[in-house]
């Protein structure tokens, strides 16, 4: 970690606009939660907090501190969000090494972000009905599993294996579909959208869209018939807005 003669340092969690004001209660990283505050350039502005460089980083509550700042900045403005970790010596560096080297970068993209956010939409099957479905919309997965029930596991490894492997591609196949009616779902929205890994096993949809604030009520009533359709297959939910990591995270200061 980089640091001044004083052992201090500078934390930088994104980019805004510079006429943006923080929040007098707004906390960031550290133990006791720094306090924040704006390192202007023109245009543009780093929110920043100042960090000892002998408490490392890292700790749950930091990383917690880092997206909970960034995503109520974006709930009110446009906001580009630094990765996790970016450090430098001091506000001057602030300026140097990031927002005077790349001032029309970050300009252009905070007006692409103008009224805009990510939010998150999520969709988990309920596991017993996504089983069921599975098995009932496929023959001979359901002969295979009748053909083992009640009798030992050593017996029937290899088609115990066999089974959860199809059971496995069944759902991923249910997945893509369901992900495919997710995405028809927003699209009239006129949102940008990119798919996300799934995190678990029984996930439905897992994906992120940058959208207008102004369209959150609109989100919300896509994501309800979603899960009304869904009811008692899979749970629906809609985060955000957030900070829009999946579509315009910076580098950290020096990559």
């Amino acid at each position: 970690m980089a640091e001044d003669s004083d052992g201090k340092a500078v934390y930088v969690y994104g980019i805004v606009p510079a006429d943006v004001e923080t929040d007098p209660e707004a906390k960031g990283v550290g133990d006791p939660p720094a306090p924040v505050k704006t390192v202007r350039h023109e245009k543009i502005a780093a929110l920043v907090s100042p960090v000892s460089t002998g408490d490392p980083l890292g700790r749950p509550e930091d990383l917690t501190a880092h997206a909970s700042l960034l995503d109520a900045a974006a709930a009110e403005v446009p906001v580009l969000p630094l990765r996790f970790g970016a450090v430098v010596t001091d506000e001057d560096a602030v300026v140097d090494e990031l927002l005077a080297p790349y001032h029309e970068d970050f300009e252009s993209a905070l007006e692409e972000l103008e009224g805009k956010a990510q939010y998150v939409l999520k969709a988990r099957y309920v596991e017993e009905a996504i089983l069921r479905e599975v098995l009932e919309g496929d023959a001979e997965l359901s002969r295979l599993r009748e053909a083992i029930r009640g009798k030992p596991e050593d017996a029937t490894r290899n088609e115990r294996i066999a089974l959860g492997e199809r059971i496995t591609q069944a759902i991923a196949a249910r997945r893509e579909e369901d992900t495919q009616r997710a995405v028809a779902a927003l699209e009239p929205l006129d949102v940008r959208i990119n798919l996300r890994e799934p995190t678990h096993d029984q996930d439905a949809v897992h994906l992120a869209c940058l959208a207008e604030t102004a369209k959150q009520a609109d989100l919300e009533d896509a994501a309800g018939r979603l899960a009304q359709e869904w009811e008692g297959r899979a749970h629906v939910r809609l985060l955000g807005p957030l900070a829009a990591y999946d579509f315009v995270v910076t580098r950290r200061p020096g990559e």
